[in-house]
């Protein structure tokens, strides 16, 4: 695995000014689902798995008619049990098209953080992203006849941002969708307007992968 290719490594302008951490009250749902997908291997760090770098991110949408500002779990944070508030930035701004985030707080964003980005740009019904990593629902991306990007889209890219905005941009998003990142390594990316669907689709959908076998 190349330097480039490796989960953490941050590909995007980040324009980061460091300031306060997020509250505590609108991560807890994140952190519950957060909790169940590390149980579940789809987040985490492993050093028999890419490199070595952790994987997996998960965000929200910050509150306000209009707003694409969201929180998002920090860079390399996946091998901690559990996340506090100073383990994510707040992303303010995001133009995948000129590759350039801005975003505050006690930690860099996710390298997956542009993906996250034109997601919530896609669509104001979108409050709620999560990245995951598994092989098994990437393995089964023609068998479960998922959405899949161009696999010569690298993640964190503005080549990435376009694909995403590609397959879910003319969806109603009225239900969560869920696509593989089909040039990210078992990347997956789930999202939709509550965690609890979001999280439950991940979860079936992983059974279905497990059906494969």
């Amino acid at each position: 695995m190349t330097q480039a290719n490796r989960e953490g490594v941050i590909k995007f302008q980040l324009d980061f000014q460091e300031g306060p951490s997020p509250s505590e009250e609108p991560l807890l749902e994140l952190n519950a689902w957060r909790s169940i997908f590390r149980q579940l291997g789809l987040i985490g760090q492993d050093p028999t798995r890419y490199g070595g770098y952790g994987f997996g991110n998960l965000s929200r949408r910050l509150p306000g008619q209009d707003c694409t500002a969201f929180l998002i779990s920090g860079t390399q944070t996946g091998h901690l049990q559990s996340l506090l508030p100073e383990h994510y930035a707040t992303v303010h701004q995001c133009d995948p098209a000129a590759n350039q985030l801005k975003a505050s707080g006690q930690i860099h964003p996710s390298s997956e953080a542009l993906s996250h980005g034109v997601l919530y740009q896609c669509s104001p019904r979108i409050l709620w992203v999560m990245h995951l990593h598994s092989p098994e629902i990437f393995s089964s991306c023609t068998s479960l006849d998922l959405l899949c990007t161009d696999p010569t889209a690298d993640y964190g890219t503005p080549e990435m941002a376009a694909e995403i905005q590609r397959l879910t941009g003319t969806h109603d998003h009225s239900n969560p969708g869920l696509l593989i990142m089909a040039g990210h390594q078992d990347g997956i990316l789930a999202y939709g307007s509550t965690a609890e669907e979001t999280g439950i689709l991940v979860v079936k959908t992983l059974a279905l992968a497990r059906q494969q076998r």
